[in-house]
């Protein structure tokens, strides 16, 4: 029962024990972090509640549970300028939120006998039920008695939080009857109660009155409009209408058949995520770069600029662990995560994980004499040898964090093209010189072969964003720039030879190529070392509204452990929700310290 405080009590968590053998039951066990078994368990308890009280009230019974459960595992929370009622749910995440409420929300129909069909409503990405108007008063009465089980809301779509109101209250339900379209939703908080998963994440209920003898949509979607209405209804998979990633799993919902067929702006192809890091606190790692940077490797030492191989270019805060939570939590469509290391992985990094591989400098580098290498444009040269890379992937670096819900569109348009993400910054004018940034150098190198190429001159500079690209677009330029491309590669540090392939040639060989072109992200960098960066940090952190955000330092800070303090606070809680990607007991809401020998990122753009 919800608010019961045990999950283990519902009788779905029962029948599971019941149906799957326990050698079945202890390997799945092994395989899924006990968060995530923790919030299942949690959604299967929900889920019985609600089915419970539909069948209750389908029956024509009714029962008085004892309101809003006992505390246990509801939370009063604030959102906005209000107190509302949240289930607490381990492991909580913004595409888990919309899909619970869809689960719920078709549950309770399904089980009052309340004719229904799942939808795909145009230009959103909240789920959307459909229930015939005439069948308002039923499913209304459902819905409430619902709510008295597991506390929740309604609301009209465009009222946000605010707007939204108690469930189970039968005054609630009359100020909305103006509405054709309400917004419900079962409040979600994570055990930190840093996240709250409102009406921003809920499920649509639309109610679709007959007219001239078609049923008729209140509003635009992307397949149906209206039709005859024969009682045709077919099964199709929940993630249809609310997707998840694919390690999960949800039941089936009812639908229109119009509503299974894929559309011209789904993205039908794979998309993968690519990090680069490595262990700086690795002794055998370590003696190999001061060997390249003095010339023990049998190589002439090379001459540096004071930012292509300082400290800080290495200093880790765990920022991968933290990059990792904010896929988990934003980006459910994406399919494989490759993390290409020097023979390293994170002490805290579950590499049985389905959805993750762990990929060696030496898988990928067409000429292993060019390893090691300490320098990230090398690597990035190489992305595209990954054995079972899809065409289509991001590559991020690892202080580069998703900042709330994105869609595969932000990154490609559905018929392949990848977008690319120009910064007001130019390249500066002239020749390279070995005076030059790192970064002015590569970004004149790139310029220089497009103009070489296609006649035009490219000045603006590539935002530190996750990179959008495919791998045809890479294979290419290895073969069109190839001198180019193999210096590069043999480039240990960051060299005024270097071009950045990843960040900035691939967006504007691809876009003079037809297969790229500009898009657009909200997007902030954060300089760490800045005066002001405590206090963007926070805004940051209030406001929660920019698609994308950079936490960056080229430099060493005066003071390295109030910077880490700093850093380390804000991004526990951003992301307080562990990835399926984190070890059991690897520290999941305490993180190890510097002075214990912290893991280190990749290296930095």
């Amino acid at each position: 029962m919800v608010g019961s405080g045990n999950p283990e009590s519902g009788s779905l968590v029962s029948a599971y024990r019941a149906i799957v053998p326990t050698t079945a039951r202890r390997g799945i066990a092994r395989k899924v972090p006990t968060p995530l078994r923790s919030a299942v368990k949690q959604s299967l308890s929900s889920v019985d509640a609600v089915r419970s009280a539909a069948v209750v009230w389908a029956m024509g019974g009714r029962r008085n549970p004892p309101r809003h459960g006992d505390g246990h595992s509801v939370r009063v929370v604030k959102v906005g300028n209000r107190h509302v009622r949240a289930q607490l749910v381990d492991g909580a995440t913004a595409w888990a939120a919309r899909a619970r409420n869809l689960h719920l929300l078709v549950t309770a129909l399904e089980a009052g006998g309340i004719d229904h069909f799942s939808i795909r409503s145009a230009g959103r990405d909240l789920p959307a039920v459909a229930v015939p108007a005439a069948l308002r008063d039923e499913a209304e009465a459902v819905l409430r008695a619902v709510f008295e089980a597991a506390p929740g809301y309604a609301g009209p779509v465009a009222g946000g939080d605010g707007a939204m109101q108690a469930g189970d209250e039968q005054r609630s339900w009359n100020r909305l009857r103006r509405h054709d379209v309400l917004r419900v939703a079962w409040y979600v908080t994570d055990r930190t109660q840093a996240l709250v998963f409102g009406a921003d994440f809920g499920c649509d209920l639309e109610f679709w009155k007959e007219v001239d003898g078609r049923l008729t949509a209140p509003r635009p979607n992307s397949v149906v409009s209206n039709f005859v209405d024969v009682g045709e209804r077919v099964e199709a998979p929940q993630a249809l209408f609310s997707l998840i990633p694919g390690a999960y799993a949800t039941g089936l919902t009812r639908t229109l058949p119009e509503f299974t067929q894929p559309l011209p702006e789904d993205h039908l192809f794979p998309i993968d995520v690519v990090y680069t890091w490595v262990d700086d606190s690795d002794p055998v790692w370590a003696a190999e770069r001061d060997a390249a940077r003095s010339g023990r490797l049998g190589v002439p030492a090379p001459r540096l600029h004071s930012q292509a191989a300082n400290d800080a270019r290495f200093t880790s805060r765990d920022e991968l662990r933290y990059s990792l939570r904010s896929l988990h939590q934003y980006a459910p469509w994406v399919r494989t995560i490759h993390l290409v290391t020097a023979g390293q992985v994170p002490a805290w990094l579950d590499t049985e994980v389905p959805g993750l591989k762990v990929v060696d400098h030496r898988e990928i580098f067409s000429d292993p004499a060019a390893l090691p290498t300490f320098n990230s444009h090398a690597i990035e040269s190489q992305l595209h040898h990954i054995e079972g890379l899809s065409e289509h992937f991001l590559y991020l670096n690892d202080d580069v964090f998703f900042g709330r819900p994105l869609t595969a569109g932000h990154f490609f348009h559905a018929n392949g093209l990848s977008k690319f993400f120009q910064s007001k910054a130019l390249v500066p004018s002239g020749p390279t010189s070995p005076d030059d940034l790192p970064v002015d150098a590569a970004g004149k190198n790139s310029r220089a072969l497009i103009e070489r190429s296609f006649g035009t001159r490219v000045a603006q500079k590539m935002k530190h964003t996750p990179h959008p690209l495919r791998r045809s677009v890479l294979a290419d330029i290895e073969l069109v720039y190839a001198a180019e491309h193999r210096r590069t590669q043999h480039s240990r540090f960051r060299s005024p030879d270097d071009v950045p392939i990843t960040s900035s040639l691939h967006h504007y060989y691809g876009f003079h190529t037809g297969r790229a072109t500009t898009g657009k992200l909200r997007y902030v960098y954060i300089d760490l070392a800045a005066e002001l960066a405590q206090r963007r940090l926070d805004t940051l952190l209030a406001r929660r509204n920019f698609d994308t955000f950079c936490l960056n330092d080229t430099v060493v800070h005066p003071d390295p452990d109030a910077q880490e303090r700093m850093v380390r606070t804000f991004l526990d809680a951003y992301f307080p929700v562990p990835s399926r990607f984190e070890r059991v007991g690897s520290d999941a809401y305490r993180h190890v310290t510097r002075s214990s020998g912290s893991r280190k990122a990749e290296i930095k753009r």
